[in-house]
């Protein structure tokens, strides 16, 4: 008995910001000086990012005196602290995975929100209790006695645990029906300490949110199309733990990103492909498409490069790149959403997809679409 994704929805936040625009504001938060700026420029012009998404319209602004969350001044002063941005979170973050929520269902009549039995969040850039769960079933009128699952602070790689733990619930309950929704507000983290670490993070993270329904493969056949939960596997690379990392300061939540990231997916991505292919008993040449999680392009060409795939293959992937940035664990189901809308989708082909985060963590799945587009 297996389960599947059957409808996939998506939501952002209302400013939508060119990643040139964002450039000329940190030039300005860092106080770069020429050859910096220059330096700078090059991570931005190679990012593969054309636009992101944030809470935040200052990210936007020309000038630091139209600053409404960031100090006016030319340091930024007085510097929000996390108190500050919490509650900015707090504001912001169910409204924002209510939207993708309703995208979700919207085009699916048959998905009620009553008939909804399981709810799990997803989110790694803020938290309250009571939560964006329980706002969740206030605002959508799901069944109080919805059973809640909340999944915080596993970084991008989060929505692959949500999809594992849908799976073991629809597989234990053929009537359950589970919700994923998650949403990052990456950008309420902006650091503006001139470290080379915030220089990478901040030219890479957005806001977004998703929401998933899962349910049992069964109830679904009739369908036109569906994305089957095949095989999921996990592994952390202990040499790289110190390569990711996700803290909380005293002004919002500080990441730790270096270079030897993508090196290390470079080295291990393969092992961990041939482990989850076994444990699925498929073949490499089984694969037709690939769900990689956008964290950086120099990820996504890591990863082809170990495994020998095309980019073309992986082309959701760097579209959401392109379009939206890296929304931390909300990405993979933007990418996840463009396989399942597809026009050239094939019935029956097999996906394979990895998120990654601090551990360091791979996470890997194999999906079987189930329907043409």
């Amino acid at each position: 008995m297996s389960s599947c994704i059957s409808a996939i929805g998506t939501a952002n936040p209302k400013y939508r910001i060119p990643q040139n625009d964002i450039y000329h504001f940190m030039v300005k938060a860092f106080r770069l000086n020429d050859t910096n700026a220059s330096r700078l420029k090059r991570i931005y012009d190679h990012s593969g990012i054309e636009h992101r998404y944030s809470v935040i319209p200052d990210f936007g602004e020309k000038e630091s005196n139209n600053n409404t969350f960031f100090g006016k001044t030319a340091d930024f002063e007085p510097f929000p602290g996390t108190r500050e941005r919490l509650s900015l979170y707090q504001e912001t973050a169910a409204d924002l995975a209510s939207e993708a929520v309703n995208d979700c269902i919207i085009n699916h009549t048959e998905i009620l929100t009553p008939s909804i039995t399981h709810l799990i969040t997803v989110s790694c850039t803020g938290m309250h209790a009571p939560g964006i769960d329980i706002e969740l079933v206030e605002k959508l009128g799901l069944n109080p006695n919805i059973e809640r699952t909340c999944i915080n602070f596993m970084g991008c790689y989060g929505s692959l645990n949500a999809l594992k733990v849908a799976d073991y619930i629809c597989r234990a309950d053929p009537a359950a029906k589970v919700l994923i929704v998650s949403v990052e507000l990456c950008t309420l983290h902006f650091q503006k300490e001139n470290t080379l670490d915030n220089w990478v993070a901040n030219s890479l993270f957005s806001d977004g949110a998703a929401a998933v329904i899962v349910e049992n493969g069964t109830e679904t056949k009739t369908r036109n199309k569906h994305l089957l939960l095949d095989t999921f596997y996990s592994e952390f690379l202990n040499e790289a733990k110190n390569e990711m990392a996700w803290y909380v300061g005293d002004a919002g939540f500080e990441m730790k990103l270096t270079s030897k990231v993508s090196r290390m997916i470079l080295k291990h991505i393969q092992s961990i492909s041939n482990k989850l292919l076994s444990k699925a008993g498929l073949q490499f040449k089984d694969i037709g498409r690939f769900a990689v999680h956008p964290g950086g392009r120099k990820i996504l060409e890591a990863a082809e490069n170990a495994l020998g795939f095309s980019s073309i293959a992986n082309c959701f992937a760097y579209e959401t790149l392109r379009d939206y940035g890296n929304m931390s664990s909300a990405t993979i189901l933007f990418v996840l959403k463009k396989l399942m809308e597809d026009p050239e989708g094939i019935d029956g082909e097999n996906i394979l997809g990895f998120a990654f985060g601090p551990g360091l963590t791979v996470e890997s799945m194999i999906l079987k679409r189930s329907g043409n587009a």
